[in-house]
């Protein structure tokens, strides 16, 4: 099997045989299962050296990479981390997943495959280059045994091993097998970084030339021999179940094979083909019982947050001295209210997954955030022992955040069961993916800032009204009833730690959901905290007759880091010289998911409501650069999603249901609105925790932006999209 294309068209036979022997593992006696590698797979019989390396008799190096990629450059950046300890010739490199499954059969040794949280690089950059270096010390020791000389007078570099005395070689690749039966040494050194030599470096990605080429399958690609496809209707509104349906009605058409029921909400026909399935499927006369929330609307929903936002009970999540009180004193205050909708993911490929079940084995192919998660939902789902269940990774067509739930691979395991031995494919439309997603929550916020007779900022409480995402997916993290994950960027000093200092502090949360499922909507709540403190701020510099600048500046004192890429943008856009004409600058800043990032936005407006972006100058901080060219990409790539939902996203309820069904109502910004992205990588290094990249760049375009539009306009919008006030994109 040369890449993943191979599984398109395989017979069975073929496919089983092929599998068995992917992933290497040979030389210990294991056999791990196919994994939907992310560039090629492995041959029959190599040496695993250890958990994270398989080396070919060729100097090919495998490197094995738990956590999914999504496009973020996630698998490019752990294997450099790999291969920096490794001493490996960059150029033989390619990638392959290990499989949940075996993960658990081998005591979670690739420890955790979940990639959310911009925690792909930064929560397992330790233990991944610990893993390279221990199959380093292995090879070096294989070769020094093979000389009989001390390991200590042999070095790696490039994929070749030197005895320093007698100036002998040897490749990775001859000594594979031998350093393979070796134990695996615990104590391991990691090399300084400033010793680091692929690490740091803008390498190309390992996974753009199967995309360029077409080779690259995703969830929806696959095909296996004897395929099923399979359409499915859930409830429209969520918690509703079926009450009947007629299949007579559609069995006679053309490929259709089955109509099931899938759990209480759903009803899937199973065809030849999934356009037939499609087909079919909206032809089948179902009921629903729409249940208690069939009347909500959004105005129900945003009633409640409303309510929230003067309510005496709610969360306190980050506070000091007396805000109430120095508000209550203070010689004058500014107030506001914002307010951020429902978001939908709407990746381009439709949640799905593929399952084959026997009453002995059940197989899932699933294009997963988490592995492990949709490993243990096919698990449950099947009622199998978790011995007789596997999970293979294929790449998602997107995700951000969606793909972590796995109500998709539930439904898939539970259409196999009731077809055993018939692999079924279950792809959602898009009506479907749009109408059962896990939404951005929905938010409000106000805010009230003091001021003493001097105008100096006294006092500031910043009320948020709005759902919780751990209350519905996690309940079991929420500290004391409160999410923490609300607060983030606002939070108290740590990975989303509010970066300002003011003498009086008051942030809260009044707790309202709704049946709207929430989830992680990419960059999470530091999207809607950044523009409701960004923008606040700048009212407040305005009220206290200062640059918006020089009052964050003033802010910032004890915050060196957040300071940083504040004046980073700020030279960069050269705030202190005059825009061209027709120009008006505006900047957002914040700390989220461990990284600093700030934002200075260049933007003109015709008629007073038709806004050109035409350049964002963006700075982070994530104290460790893995991959710079990567994360310029990251800045520029969030910042379309970010703008997007500024300009044109909303998710809104009629009938308890979610409105939009497509791209044509819940559209994206076009390549033509895309301004020009400067981005500013300014690592620090030190002992601070890592911070991330793929999500905490996307929060500031937006404030930036709204601050612009406001230096341009004079109107400061407080309710989004901005296509609801009729501003659009120019």
């Amino acid at each position: 099997m040369n890449d993943m294309n191979d599984l398109v068209g395989m017979n069975r036979r073929r496919f089983v045989l092929g599998s068995a022997g992917v992933g290497g593992g040979l030389a210990l006696g294991l056999q791990l299962p196919l994994a939907a590698p992310a560039q090629a797979a492995t041959p029959a019989v190599v040496p695993e050296v250890n958990a994270w390396v398989v080396i070919r008799p060729d100097d090919t190096v495998v490197i094995r990479i738990a956590r999914t990629e999504m496009g973020q450059g996630t698998l490019t950046g752990l294997a450099q981390l790999v291969a920096e300890e490794l001493q490996c010739d960059w150029s033989k490199v390619t990638t392959e997943y290990p499989t949940p499954g075996e993960n658990v059969r081998r005591k979670r040794i690739w420890r955790d495959f979940s990639t959310g949280g911009s925690r792909g690089i930064r929560a397992s950059h330790e233990y991944v280059r610990e893993g390279g270096a221990a199959a380093r010390m292995m090879l070096v020791k294989a070769a020094a045994d093979r000389w009989n000389v001390p390991a200590a007078e042999c070095s790696a570099a490039n994929s070749i091993i030197t005895h320093g005395p007698s100036g002998r070689k040897i490749s990775y690749g001859k000594v594979a097998l031998d350093a393979s039966k070796l134990e695996v040494p615990k104590d391991v050194k990691l090399k300084d970084p400033k010793d680091w030599t692929i690490v740091g470096k803008p390498l190309r990605r390992l996974d753009t030339r199967p995309k360029v080429i077409g080779a690259q399958v995703y969830g929806a690609d696959l095909r296996l021999p004897g395929m099923l496809n399979a359409a499915i209707r859930d409830c429209p509104v969520q918690g509703g179940t079926v009450r009947s349906f007629d299949a007579s009605v559609v069995l006679g058409m053309k490929g259709v094979r089955h109509v099931l029921q899938v759990g209480r909400s759903a009803v899937v026909v199973v065809a030849d083909t999934w356009w037939q399935a499609k087909t079919a499927l909206a032809a089948l006369p179902v009921d629903f019982d729409e249940g208690p929330n069939a009347k909500v609307s959004s105005q129900d929903i945003e009633q409640r947050l409303v309510e929230g936002l003067t309510a005496a009970e709610a969360f306190v999540g980050n506070s000091n001295g007396d805000a109430k009180a120095a508000l209550g004193g203070a010689a004058r205050t500014v107030e506001a209210t914002y307010a951020y909708p429902f978001l939908n993911h709407a990746p381009m490929e439709p949640m799905n997954a593929t399952a084959l079940y026997t009453p002995e084995k059940l197989e899932v192919w699933a294009p997963t955030q988490n592995g492990e998660a949709s490993f243990a939902a096919a698990v449950e789902a099947s009622g199998l022992p978790a011995d007789k269940v596997d999970v293979y990774k294929i790449n998602p067509g997107g995700g951000f955040g969606r793909r972590g739930f796995q109500d998709y691979v539930v439904q898939a395991v539970l259409i196999a069961k009731q077809l055993p031995g018939v692999p079924v494919k279950l792809l959602w439309s898009r009506e479907e993916d749009m109408t059962h997603g896990r939404y951005h929550p929905i938010m409000q916020a106000k805010l009230v800032g003091g001021f003493d007779a001097q105008n100096n900022l006294t006092a500031l409480h910043l009320r948020l009204s709005g759902q919780s995402i751990l209350a519905d997916v996690f309940p079991a993290n929420l500290v004391n009833g409160m999410d923490p994950l609300t607060f983030q960027g606002l939070a108290q000093p740590g990975e989303h730690g509010f970066g300002y200092t003011v003498p009086n502090l008051l942030i809260d949360h009044a707790m309202r959901n709704s049946h709207v499922k929430p989830g992680f909507w990419r960059g999470v709540n530091a999207n809607q905290n950044a523009i409701f403190l960004e923008c606040f701020i700048d009212e407040l510099a305005e009220a206290a007759g200062k640059d918006a600048i020089e009052f964050r500046r003033m802010l910032t004192a004890n915050h060196p880091r957040n300071r940083g890429v504040l004046e980073a943008v700020v030279e960069r856009v050269g705030w202190n010289k005059p825009a061209a004409p027709g120009i008006f600058r505006g900047v957002a800043q914040m700390k989220a998911f461990g990284s600093f990032v700030a934002a200075a936005a260049e933007i003109s407006v015709e008629g007073g409501n038709k806004v050109k972006v035409h350049r964002i100058v963006a700075a982070t901080d994530p104290g460790y650069a893995v991959n710079p060219a990567q994360i310029e990409r990251q800045i520029a790539g969030s910042f379309v999603y970010g703008l997007s939902a500024l300009f044109t996203e909303e998710c809104t309820v009629k009938d308890g249901r979610i409105e939009q069904q497509n791209f044509d109502t819940f559209p994206s910004m076009h390549i033509r609105h895309m301004p020009k992205v400067e981005s500013i990588v300014m690592p620090t290094g030190g002992t601070e925790p890592w911070g991330g990249i793929g999500e905490p760049t996307i929060c500031v375009a937006a404030p930036a932006v709204l601050n612009a539009f406001y230096r341009a306009t004079g109107k400061r919008i407080r309710s989004f999209p901005l296509k609801k006030h009729g501003i659009t994109f120019a």
